[in-house]
């Protein structure tokens, strides 16, 4: 099971916990980016080292 956490970069428990810090909406994890997007306020958090970056001065803005 660790094998798989660590396929996806980030563990599966901890992103069921994780809400968007603005609009406490879930988050969905984007692995190819290693991002946790926040469809609802447009913002994708980077995940350093597996450790996710919930500032959103860190956050990217999405595009469309």
């Amino acid at each position: 099971m660790a094998e798989k956490n660590r396929e996806i970069g980030i563990d599966r428990k901890l992103l069921e916990l994780l809400v968007c810090p603005l609009t406490k909406a879930n988050l969905t994890y984007d692995a190819e980016k290693s991002e946790l997007v926040s469809e609802k306020a447009r913002l994708a958090y980077p995940v350093r080292d597996g450790i996710p970056i919930m500032l959103p001065s860190e956050a990217r803005q999405l595009e469309g």
